[in-house]
């Protein structure tokens, strides 16, 4: 399905951001009652199970070449295993609210990993902008108090950090292998990677096997594993086909507004002025950077 505007991919990239931004307050309400390791191989399992019974019909749509399997394979390395791998541990540290507005510098690290591995050339206004979003991210970190549920928000957005380096690798890969490859396959080969790499961490001493099922946490799990491992990211190789990808990251910066939002409606997260301000100065550095001549 090729859209004839540009409005189907924006809407689709809106809607990724939508659910991504749901994705911390779902991860942060399932923490209060399963493992992290849990509840990552639930939401990649339920998302590949779900894919897999067509897996025949979208591998035709595929026109594969010599070399592919390393990119895939590098892919699913940088998303989901490192990615959540860092995602799940920070929210054990930080509040969903800062976790969702550090997502806000990916376009910028997009952006910086463009020049040496696309060899793109980048305007003095976004290497400004990129600075004035790094300070804005320590000074949100600093401003971090310790919580009952944030109790080191340093490290936490530290590890938040370090899962948005992993997801440019994902960014960047996702978008070369999009001339080949449809979104659901894309898709798939994620969540089955992700399935195989989580799975041996529930035989680890320290993964917490759950007793019971509450609905509620078990809800929550469900929701990463249905509507953000398969319709987000779906959504997300959807537009990356069809927009650049600098114009599709920007796309990023919604998430802190749908996670800040989410986090005071769902979990009564409240920032401080100095959050307050620290956030106004991550979102000014990401405007300043996109702005054009």
């Amino acid at each position: 399905m090729n859209p004839t505007s540009p409005l189907i991919a924006y809407l689709a990239l809106t809607t990724a951001s939508l659910l991504w931004g749901g994705s911390f307050i779902a991860m942060k309400y399932a923490l209060g009652t399963f493992d992290p390791m849990i509840i990552i191989f639930g939401r990649m399992a339920m998302g590949f199970a779900l894919l897999l019974p067509f897996a025949g019909k979208i591998r035709t749509a595929c026109s594969p070449r010599p070399g592919d399997l390393k990119l895939l394979l590098f892919m699913a390395l940088c998303e989901p295993c490192l990615y959540f791998l860092f995602e799940a541990n920070a929210l054990q540290y930080t509040s969903a609210s800062q976790a969702g507005m550090i997502t806000a510098t990916l376009p910028l690290m997009v952006s910086m990993a463009a020049i040496p591995i696309l060899k793109e050339k980048v305007s003095p206004g976004t290497l400004f902008g990129f600075g004035l979003a790094v300070a804005g991210v320590a000074w949100l970190s600093a401003a971090g108090v310790a919580t009952e549920d944030a109790p080191n928000p340093v490290l936490g957005n530290i590890l938040e950090v370090l899962a948005m380096a992993s997801a440019v690798g994902y960014i960047i890969t996702s978008k070369h292998l999009s001339t080949r490859y449809s979104p659901l396959y894309l898709t798939m080969f994620m969540a089955g990677a992700g399935t195989i790499c989580f799975l041996p961490t529930l035989l680890l001493p320290g993964t917490q096997i759950p007793t019971s099922f509450p609905l509620g946490p078990c809800l929550a799990v469900a929701f990463l594993g249905i509507c953000v491992t398969l319709g987000a990211f779906f959504c997300y190789n959807f537009g990356v086909k069809y927009l650049p990808t600098s114009q599709a990251a920007a796309f990023v910066n919604l998430i802190p507004v749908f996670t800040a939002f989410l986090g005071w409606l769902l979990l009564s997260e409240l920032f401080t002025p100095q959050q307050f301000a620290a956030s106004a100065l991550v979102l000014g550095g990401v405007f300043i950077s996109q702005r054009k001549k």
